[in-house]
């Protein structure tokens, strides 16, 4: 009897240890399941976001104390104003739905605005800021340039929604992560009005999510 009774508690011990690793193993599946439903891997999702550091350290401002990171966000916000002004013109003009015009005006509205906010930026914090679109982002206004008829609002939709979703990683990671008050203020801008172009962009139909991060 003791042998029997001996025997069902260490069938009972094996059977709980068994519960207890199931639910561990489905706990993990669980964490997993959304970054697999995004179509990464757990490795993928851990990359943090990066910018371009152009070696001047930090140096403190009236503002508070200014970064490399702080540097080339504003840069980054002047850059893509002097790409997608003229990308948000072709499409108001060249648009041959509502929501590909409507679009283009929102790009135009948006970055006007942050375009002024990003200069004023440079002249009160003392950052260089370039006058004229990257080499990328030329040939991607040449790609605009080139599309016709009902090319050309897929190919502007693409284009567009690719770069916002490239910014705005670096958008919430400065505006989590300065301490300068007039970027800080530029990032929460900005942080909006990349969620509108983003928002208006996918309206217009032309953006294919299976191949939106494929490059």
């Amino acid at each position: 009897m003791r042998s029997i009774l001996s025997n069902s508690a260490t069938s009972g011990r094996t059977i709980a240890t068994g519960l207890v690793v199931a639910a561990l193993v489905a706990t993990l599946a669980a964490l997993l399941l959304p970054v697999q439903l995004f179509g990464e891997t757990a490795s993928a999702a851990t990359n943090t976001v990066t910018y371009d550091d152009d070696g001047g350290g930090t140096v403190n401002t009236r503002y508070g104390p200014l970064t490399a990171m702080d540097r080339d966000f504003v840069r980054k916000v002047r850059l893509a104003g002097l790409w997608e002004l003229p990308a948000g013109r072709q499409a108001q003009e060249r648009g041959q739905t509502a929501a590909v015009r409507s679009a283009g005006a929102i790009l135009v509205a948006g970055h006007t605005e942050l375009d002024r906010r990003s200069i004023e930026a440079g002249r009160a914090l003392g950052i260089s800021l370039p006058n004229q679109p990257n080499a990328d982002q030329q040939g991607w206004l040449a790609q605009m340039n080139a599309a016709q008829g009902d090319d050309f609002a897929p190919t502007f939709a693409e284009l567009l929604r690719r770069a916002h979703g490239k910014v705005f990683g670096l958008v919430a990671l400065v505006r989590d992560q300065t301490k300068n008050s007039m970027v800080r203020s530029l990032a929460n801008r900005a942080n909006d009005v990349v969620l509108s172009h983003i928002t208006a962009l996918e309206k217009t139909g032309g953006v294919d999510f299976n191949t939106l991060h494929s490059s």
